[in-house]
């Protein structure tokens, strides 16, 4: 099995990766590979007080960029090497892009994925003609796996992001933006194993070295972020952002982040969800968690980018449609306007009907209803009611709270 054998230099000039070869990845990718849109969206603009412009890589026929950097990977076999086959491990993105382009290219692929790997990624790589093992409980204890199984197989092992050839494939994204928008001024870019970010930052410091460059981690997985500052943050944790949830990042990525990169920012679950939300509601597309973490950095601190051209890679679109539904009824209920209430009331007919009406007068709209009258401390001639509302937003919910208060109502939100 393949091993990655480079090392790598302090001196930028001395990358494994240079603009040339990311120019040769783009030659090679070219017909095989969506150039997607990188487009303006005047409303996020508007929301994050700077030029937003979208990179959107969850356009891609396996809905992410990885399928650039796995093409030029697997383009790069020899004949002898196509037949024998390749073994990769991954989240999800990488897998698709792997599988996909493995089977248009004749060459048999097996993937490993981690126990926990969104099912519509498991299903998806599947598809696309993969031999599928999930196991381990984490990328690395895949990764271990996939190393052995590969060696017992004499199979060429495809690094999802630790590798030369897979850097120079994703860094046409870098490419695509600057041509689409050479007036850019920051890149925010999501950091899983660092491969993205580092092709992209050595295509764009190669063609603008003026142009900043900002990493967005998840807080639940600080890795490149303690690589680079030498800290101890823990990396643990279910995240919304799993497709960047690594423990460990490239030797390759983490020395060209070092140096390339300006920053990295890390953004909570929180924050997460709602940039995942608002690209649903505003640009009517739908991102994984990995890929609405640059948006996620510039709405948590806009100030930061105030005045700027901020282009954003939206890296993957792969999220299981219950995940988005959860998402969703969460933005809504920290907005305001999905409220779950709870009201003691008498145990008699008509009160019901008499809560419901206050709602109605409001212009509050009732979701659900269920009243509790066995489990909970009240007196047996009271019952519990509790509402899920729907309201504009949280000024409205508090005009909502008042007329129940006034009418003489014991409503807590919950």
């Amino acid at each position: 099995m393949a091993e990655l054998s480079q090392t790598v230099s302090s001196d930028p000039s001395d990358f494994p990766v240079a603009l040339s070869d990311i120019h040769a990845a783009a030659a090679t990718i070219r017909g095989a590979v969506v150039e997607t849109p990188c487009s303006y969206s005047r409303t996020l603009s508007n929301i994050c007080g700077c030029e937003i412009w979208l990179k959107f890589e969850n356009l891609q026929f396996t809905s992410s960029f990885k399928e650039r950097g796995a093409l030029n990977r697997l383009t790069a076999l020899t004949p002898v090497e196509r037949a024998r086959g390749v073994v990769a491990m991954s989240a999800g993105n990488h897998a698709q892009g792997v599988a996909y382009h493995a089977r248009r290219l004749g060459i048999p692929a097996t993937i490993v994925m981690p126990v926990g790997t969104p099912m519509v990624k498991v299903e998806n790589t599947r598809h696309h003609g993969a031999e599928v093992v999930v196991t381990g409980a984490t990328l690395e204890e895949a990764a271990a796996f996939a190393r052995s199984h590969g060696e017992a197989r004499d199979m060429i092992f495809v690094h999802p992001y630790d590798d030369p050839l897979v850097i120079a494939g994703q860094g046409t994204v870098g490419l695509e933006m600057l041509t689409a928008v050479p007036e850019l001024d920051t890149l925010v870019v999501p950091i899983g194993g660092g491969g993205l970010i580092s092709g992209i930052a050595i295509a764009a410091k190669s063609l603008k070295p003026s142009l900043r460059i900002l990493g967005v981690e998840a807080w639940l997985y600080p890795s490149m972020y303690n690589a680079i500052h030498g800290g101890t943050l823990p990396a643990r944790g279910d995240t919304l952002a799993e497709g960047i949830a690594v423990k460990s990042p490239g030797k390759i990525t983490t020395e060209i982040v070092r140096h390339l990169v300006d920053d990295i920012a890390l953004v909570n679950e929180a924050e997460l969800e709602r940039a995942v939300a608002t690209l649903i509601s505003i640009e009517k597309t739908v991102v994984e968690g990995a890929g609405a973490a640059g948006l996620a950095a510039v709405m948590s601190d806009p100030s930061r980018f105030a005045g700027q051209k901020v282009g954003l890679v939206l890296s993957g679109g792969n999220i299981d449609t219950r995940l988005i539904a959860s998402v969703l009824t969460r933005e809504l209920a920290r907005e305001g306007r999905l409220t779950q209430l709870s009201l003691d009331i008498p145990d008699r007919p008509g009160q019901l009907a008499a809560v419901a009406a206050l709602l109605a007068e409001a212009g509050a709209n009732i979701i659900e209803v269920s009243h509790q009258r066995t489990f909970s401390d009240l007196p047996a001639k009271a019952t519990l009611l509790q509402l899920v509302i729907e309201t504009r937003d949280s000024a409205h919910l508090d005009e909502v709270m008042a007329k129940l208060g006034a009418s003489g109502l014991s409503a807590r939100c919950t």
